[in-house]
């Protein structure tokens, strides 16, 4: 890219949009919010493309390009697989390569219908103009169900080549704890969908080799810390006990054995309470739920002050929760735009150092957050 294309994206980006009618006071910035895009039908991931576009899925099945000024285009990316929004489940996630820029492969999670009923499933695709090429699944959710919730899923590549793929339990609470089933657990495979011989259940009876870690309920955020690489996963619990945690290999997160969530109607404790030998704590719980989805640790330089903070979307509160840490401990919690946007679904760093959030709604709208002069 030649440096005059480069400081041409830059202003385009920059560019103010739909500004919020006043600035914002939070605890250490003072900012202020712009609606770039709207009229997506219940966006729910975002991504961004080395030419200053986005792309964003929308769960009935479409995937959408943004163009760097912040305009729709009006034509969808074709050449996806068959994809039906069925309850929760449609088109997910949406994340690059780490070498997108050679093989212009863009990964993608979504329901897959087959045999027994629904699962979720990974493919990729080439990029070329409006279109996927040379799409291929390379992960499917087994065995599948006709529960219509609990999907997951987020897409994150870590540092030494490998996909991690978050799953939710589909429904079925129990799954979670059976390794022979995939639901309710992380999985870690290569990009091309084969299986890492270090993975700890490779080898062993009756397990999916692709299990990384399992236990899990239902996680909708997942992003590499920026010093350790590890990755931080968060997951919704029912009413109360919605999870923070860093998934080690092999590890039992509990659910639905312990929790601190309770039964939606009856307010009865679930399982066998919140400890239990042979089960990982979160390093972090949320009573009552906020009902967290998407996440970014954000690293930039335009908002100082908050960088090193881990930023959450909240679907139940309508708002954005910043999290200030010590290492893998939270010290203090903050929330923001309290229904000044609505839910929202995800949450992303952009190349130009701002925020960048989607909203679930009919009409849902992509929107920037800078700081206010």
């Amino acid at each position: 890219m030649t440096p005059l294309l480069s400081l041409l994206l830059l202003l385009l980006m920059l560019a103010p949009g739909n500004l919020s009618a006043a600035p914002v006071n939070t605890e250490l910035q003072r900012i202020e919010y712009e609606v770039l895009t709207e009229g997506l039908n219940h966006p729910w991931s975002l991504a961004f493309l080395p030419d200053g576009r986005m792309l964003v899925t929308e769960r009935i099945g479409r995937l959408r390009i943004v163009l760097p000024d912040g305009r729709l285009d009006p034509q969808p990316v074709a050449g996806l697989p068959s994809i039906r929004q069925y309850g929760q489940g449609g088109l997910l996630d949406v994340a690059l390569h780490p070498d997108f820029a050679r093989n212009r492969r863009v990964y993608f999670s979504f329901a897959e219908r087959g045999a027994g009923g629904y699962g979720t499933a990974v493919a990729f695709g080439e990029l070329n103009g409006h279109r996927l090429e040379n799409v291929q699944v390379i992960f499917r959710q087994l065995p599948k169900t006709t529960k219509t919730y609990h999907f997951g899923s987020r897409l994150v590549f870590d540092r030494e080549g490998h996909l991690f793929i978050t799953l939710g339990d589909r429904g079925d609470r129990m799954s979670a704890q059976d390794l022979s089933r995939h639901a309710g657990s992380l999985i870690r495979i290569f990009p091309d969908g084969q299986v890492p011989p270090d993975n700890p259940f490779v080898g062993r009876k009756n397990a999916r080799p692709q299990i990384w870690s399992y236990g899990h309920r239902n996680m909708q955020g997942a992003a590499l810390h920026p010093a350790t690489g590890r990755l931080w996963t968060h997951e919704h619990g029912p009413q109360g006990g919605d999870e923070l945690n860093i998934p080690e290999a092999g590890k039992n997160y509990g659910w639905p054995v312990i929790t601190y969530g309770r039964e939606y109607v009856t307010g009865r404790p679930i399982g066998e309470g919140t400890h239990k030998p042979g089960m990982e704590q979160p390093i972090y719980y949320w009573v009552p739920s906020i009902a967290p989805s998407g996440m970014a640790f954000y690293t930039g330089d335009r908002f100082p002050a908050w960088r090193g903070d881990l930023f959450i979307g909240s679907l139940k509160f309508r708002l954005l929760v910043r999290v200030r840490l010590d290492g893998d401990k939270v010290l203090h919690e903050e929330r923001m735009l309290a229904d000044a946007l609505g839910r929202i679904r995800d949450v992303r760093q952009g190349p130009d150092g701002l925020l960048y959030l989607l909203t679930d709604a009919d009409n849902g709208r992509l929107v920037r957050l800078r700081p206010a002069n």
